[in-house]
């Protein structure tokens, strides 16, 4: 690779870090982290468990950024040190190396850059995901299988807590619903780009003439609640049915009715749970989940309010937003951003990051031209 080339590269890594230490602010994260501290330290912090895993939960994820914010600084500045010693010495196994940093450099602080797009209102929440099938039959319940397991994946790569709180499976294969929390900051904000339609189209392992099939399974990502923002619903509002917990064929996960559906009258939203051993709290957590979804729906009936008055008739963005194609090619295609892949394999195991990356990109690009 030439010099002038390596220079250049050097020098934008160099504006980029510059650019995000302006946008992360270290002194105001480092007073928030000193306050933090402080609450954590507090004999009766546990008292009040919520706050509790709030503080917590904000004070790791504060020390995470900035370490990453210190390490990148770090390695920015020995850069050209590695590009030097390599030359000096003429050893084309440390110039592969400084090369190899420089690269991974590139797309740390890409990544970061990213990051830094989450400024909405809710974009810093946990996140509640649904995934449900759609058009398809066996094949869809299958496909909706197939997202969760990627999902997960990718929150695992990321070291994002997830919790399953509720599963409905399909009769035959796959689910026919899930719905799980991914608890880490920014988890909403990330996540919620990949809200809408997914399509698969496969030759389906259903069918014994081994006949192409498209099958259809809709996410949905919602913001958290916070315990300032919860709704007062009345009780009269509420069916409450206890059921027992079960897993795939129909085996018995428990032996008491601890399971939980909350039914929502005038809406008909349905949430259930059945990841607790009590039926206490997973009434709690169902509750939760229905507060969430109760103010997700007060937000988009405001936002249709707004969108008329401006005369907006686009429509939801989150409709069918990527195709993923088995056969007879393979390629996996974002429909609004148009990024593409033919690493298929690697997509459904969870490698969505370049995917989420551009979908954040577009999502600001089409917000600044509104």
């Amino acid at each position: 690779m030439a010099t002038l080339e390596i220079d250049e590269r050097i020098a934008a890594i160099e504006a980029s870090m510059g650019n995000l230490e302006q946008v992360f602010d270290v002194a105001s994260t480092e007073a928030e982290i000193s306050q933090l501290e402080a609450q954590a330290s507090a004999p009766d912090l546990w008292d009040d468990q919520a706050n509790a895993q709030r503080v917590t939960s904000r004070l790791s994820f504060l020390q995470g950024e900035l370490r990453r914010m210190q390490e990148l600084k770090t390695r920015v500045a020995d850069l050209p040190i590695m590009f030097e010693l390599a030359e000096a010495e003429d050893d084309d196994a440390a110039q592969g190396e400084a090369i190899a940093e420089l690269d991974a450099l590139e797309k740390d602080l890409s990544d970061l850059e990213v990051r830094t797009l989450l400024s909405g209102e809710y974009d810093d929440r946990e996140a509640l995901v649904t995934i449900r099938s759609e058009a398809g039959g066996v094949d869809a319940a299958d496909w909706a299988e197939m997202l969760l397991r990627m999902y997960t994946r990718y929150c695992e790569r990321h070291k994002w807590p997830v919790e399953v709180y509720d599963t409905s499976y399909a009769e035959e294969a796959g689910i026919k619903s899930a719905t799980f929390a991914v608890k880490a900051p920014y988890a909403y904000g990330t996540l919620s780009i990949e809200q809408g339609t997914h399509r698969l189209v496969r030759i389906s392992p259903f069918d014994n003439q081994g006949r192409r099939q498209t099958s259809f399974a809709g996410v949905e990502v919602i913001p958290v609640v916070e315990q300032t923002e919860s709704i007062d619903i009345p009780e009269d509002d509420l069916r409450v049915d206890v059921y027992r917990s079960s897993g795939p064929g129909g085996q018995g996960v428990n032996t008491t009715d601890s399971a939980v559906r909350i039914t929502h009258i005038p809406t008909g939203i349905v949430v259930s749970c059945q990841n607790e051993r009590s039926q206490l709290q997973n009434k709690a957590t169902a509750m939760g989940i229905l507060q969430a979804k109760l103010l997700e729906r007060r937000r988009q009936e405001e936002q249709a309010k707004i969108d008329a008055l401006k005369g907006d008739s686009t429509g939801s963005w989150g409709n069918q937003m990527r195709s993923y194609v088995l056969h007879p090619y393979q390629m996996v295609k974002d429909l609004r951003t148009e990024h593409e892949t033919g690493n298929t394999q690697a997509v459904l195991d969870g490698e969505i990051d370049d995917f989420v990356a551009s979908g954040i990109r577009w999502r600001r690009q089409q917000a600044a031209a509104s």
